[in-house]
């Protein structure tokens, strides 16, 4: 990486500075995440300043960000200190409306990684903010709203519904047609002499009522984006299992929005489990190229314990391809964290 660029990968941005003297003063290159670019910078007198804000742009003064998020720097080498900022949650115009100031000396090269947890903005008629992140990407289909408001009505009212699905906590009504132009797997059911087909009922036992009910809003187009995100993780088994390739792109476009230390090994479980090829990418960038599994040393033993060993290869792969004998100490992964107890 250059001494100025910001590398970013779903709300991260790390800054690897090669070096910085007393009494100086450095600015990264801009760098986008959500609908602004950003600049990070830092100044040395008798503190550390850090400081974050949005490129001047048109954008950034109509509708300035207001963002939530969370600064750490480490140093690079054998003693690596880490120090975590607070979480902040600010409106941020210009360079002077946040620092950060550090109570330590750090020499030579460190990182500098600022984590955004989320963005909002104004409507431009006033009002509240709203996150950017859950309008991203449209998950209704290209269908007219009239034609959305019927399938709505024919799904809540249960319009000529010609299906019962059951799961363990209840049942659902919905429609053949509507199930077979979603799902080859339906479609399937009830064209071949199935059960399904003869009963006119659908056995669904691995997911919940509320969860059934959000995978059918989808195949409805009347799913909203909060339920989306609630239902992710069963709604990505679903489209496995029923064979729905626009929401299993969806849900895995979606899960890689949000890694964090949190929930990267499940995430990476979830990708392999599935095959999703991009999450799984994501997750192993996030973990070795950005040198975040030092934040989740004390979940590995246990995840490896259950990963699948072709998994647990792909991973020492990608050390491998990180670590070369001529980078820096903190590029590496102690061989200690790959032992299982």
């Amino acid at each position: 990486m250059g001494d100025s660029k910001v590398e970013t990968i779903s709300r991260l941005a790390q800054w690897r500075i090669d070096n910085f003297s007393p009494c100086s003063y450095k600015k990264s290159d801009p760098f986008k995440v959500g609908l602004w670019n950003w600049h990070l910078s830092i100044e040395k007198n008798r503190y550390m300043y850090i400081r974050l804000f949005p490129e001047p742009s048109r954008v950034s003064k109509e509708q300035p960000p207001y963002a939530k998020f969370i600064l750490r720097i480490s140093n690079v080498g054998a003693n690596r200190r880490l120090y975590i900022s607070p979480v902040h949650d600010r409106p941020l115009r210009t360079c002077d409306d946040f620092y950060w100031p550090v109570d330590s000396s750090f020499h030579g090269r460190f990182i500098i990684d600022v984590e955004f947890l989320d963005l909002r903005i104004c409507p431009i008629n006033g009002g509240e903010t709203v996150s950017i992140w859950p309008m991203d990407g449209a998950i209704q289909s290209m269908s007219t709203q009239t034609t959305l408001c019927c399938l709505a009505r024919m799904l809540d009212e249960g319009l000529h519904a010609d299906v019962t699905i059951k799961t363990a906590e209840g049942t659902l009504r919905a429609h053949k047609a509507v199930l077979s132009a979603s799902s080859p797997v339906f479609e399937s059911m009830f064209h071949h002499n199935l059960k399904e087909k003869e009963s006119s009922t659908i056995h669904i036992d691995d997911m919940s009522l509320e969860s059934c009910r959000a995978l059918l809003n989808y195949l409805y187009g009347t799913i909203n984006q909060e339920d989306f995100w609630k239902h992710r993780l069963p709604l990505l088994g679903a489209a496995n299992k029923y064979d729905i390739v626009d929401l299993k792109d969806a849900c895995e476009e979606s899960l890689l929005e949000d890694i964090n230390s949190q929930n990267v090994l499940e995430r990476l479980q979830e990708a392999w489990l599935y095959q999703l090829t991009k999450l799984k990418k994501g997750c192993m960038t996030y973990l070795f190229d950005f040198g975040k599994i030092y934040d989740v040393r004390d979940e590995i033993n246990n995840f490896f314990r259950q990963a699948d060993r072709e998994l647990m290869l792909d991973m020492f792969q990608e050390v491998l391809t990180v670590w070369k004998p001529k980078q820096t100490l903190e590029r590496s992964i102690p061989l200690q964290m790959w032992k299982c107890e």
